[in-house]
């Protein structure tokens, strides 16, 4: 089995080798390609790979190229963690927002719309070239804007699932606190990447008891805190918002606190110069500690179960994935890309039935598809207006005028990104 990872200079790639050492069982890896344009970096974390993957004695090969064609080149999935414009451009789009009043944030609002713009032309440019050099591959894009990418990923005709973190953490999280192993935890998990509710939490499966409202209970105090929001809005919801959502129930205060502190881009461009010093050392052979506050926690876990699934091998039967919402949500478009528990096997994902959704809950996941609606075709086709027009339908900004000031600060700043500007 040969599994190509697009961004492998990553300081997040780490984290993805020990998974892949440790559960190699699950995954049998014989050959790991990590490409990545710049070189510096890949040296580093190609060499501190083949040194976990040594630790723990993993057979497979680890090999580092920046020529993306033959890294490819045979591969039965790619995943995709890359990153346009690095750092910088996150930096950008965590600080011009803020001076219309809006949340600065890299995947949602009008930063997550710069980033939907940079993003989208390459990772369709690198996904032709897969299906040109090896047309079976799975696609499997953990890149952010993640359910805006997967999109614009499947409707090309792409081989693709999105993947997110979020719902694995949860389910962690809550495992912890229910003293039950993480695979005993099911969650009814629905809305869109980044825009999502646990409205159950289940123990054996998707028929399992609900334990929500007990989890509630006992650890409402904890979950409320790890979201930064107040118990009382948590109780009344009577579900478990992932911490994103908070951009949306308590905007202003978030733009408040965002214009007191420094941007979280310029703290993980600090994390990363350290990292990076630390892969160079030739005794480091496991995943450092200060890669858990890089962010990521159990993304190694969950990419290893996608792919798991997706190559006929030992993954879980259910995993909570980005996909085709194909009646899943009957209020959405079929190809409207939802995240939800899906049954993933060789042939893709095919979403769970999912209750009817609270109208507190498929108002704004209706509102937020409109956007990313509007938002790939802005990706796809360029032009100013269409960067209004998607802006003016976020639910983050709304008005003329923010929509107006937010589509120049955006073309000014990504500028070198967007052939049409």
């Amino acid at each position: 089995m040969k599994l190509t990872v697009v961004g492998g200079g990553s300081t997040y790639t780490p984290e993805l080798i020990d998974g892949f050492a440790r559960l190699r069982d699950t995954l049998p890896i014989e050959e790991l390609v990590l490409v990545d344009p710049a070189a510096g970096r890949l040296e580093l974390v190609g060499g501190l790979a083949r040194r976990i993957f040594a630790r723990q004695g993993h057979p497979g090969t680890i090999t580092t190229t920046q020529d993306l064609d033959a890294g490819v080149d045979g591969a039965d999935a790619v995943l995709l963690q890359l990153r346009v414009g690095g750092q910088a451009a996150r930096e950008q789009d965590e600080t011009w927002p803020l001076e219309c009043d809006c949340v600065g944030q890299e995947t949602t609002g009008a930063g997550g719309l710069a980033k939907a713009l940079r993003t989208v032309p390459v990772v369709l440019d690198i996904a032709e070239r897969v299906r040109r050099t090896n047309p079976g591959a799975w696609i499997i894009d953990f890149t952010n804007p993640v359910g805006i990418v997967t999109r614009a990923l499947l409707q090309a005709g792409h081989k693709a699932v999105g993947l997110c973190n979020v719902a694995i953490g949860f389910q962690r999280k809550f495992a912890r606190m229910l003293n039950v192993a993480p695979g005993d935890v099911h969650l009814d998990h629905v809305g869109l990447n980044h825009l999502t509710w646990e409205t159950g939490v289940r123990l054996g499966g998707p028929e399992g008891e609900n334990v929500l409202p007990r989890l509630l209970s006992e650890h409402g105090d904890a979950i409320a805190a790890d979201l930064h929001l107040p118990r009382q809005i948590i109780d009344r919801l009577g579900a478990v918002p992932s911490y994103y959502l908070r951009y949306f129930y308590a905007h202003d205060e978030v733009v408040r606190e965002l214009r007191t502190k420094p941007s979280r881009a310029a703290e993980v461009a600090a994390m990363e110069k350290q990292l990076l010093e630390m892969y160079g050392d030739p005794a480091l052979d496991e995943k450092p500690e200060l890669l858990a506050r890089r962010g990521g926690a159990f993304y190694s876990e969950a990419a290893v179960d996608l792919a798991a699934s997706l190559l006929g091998g030992g993954g879980s039967p259910y995993q909570v994935v980005n996909t085709y919402n194909d009646g899943t949500l009957p209020f959405l478009p079929d190809d409207a890309v939802i995240e939800v528990q899906a049954a993933v096997g060789p042939e893709g994902a095919t979403p769970l039935p999912v209750p009817r959704l609270d109208p507190l809950y498929a108002g704004l996941v209706a509102h937020v598809t409109a956007y990313e609606d509007l938002a790939l075709d802005a990706a796809l086709r360029g032009g100013r207006d269409r960067v209004f027009k998607a802006l003016l339908a976020h639910p983050l900004v709304g008005q003329y005028e923010y929509a107006e000031g937010l589509t120049d600060r955006l073309i000014a700043h990504n500028r070198e990104h967007l052939a049409w500007a």
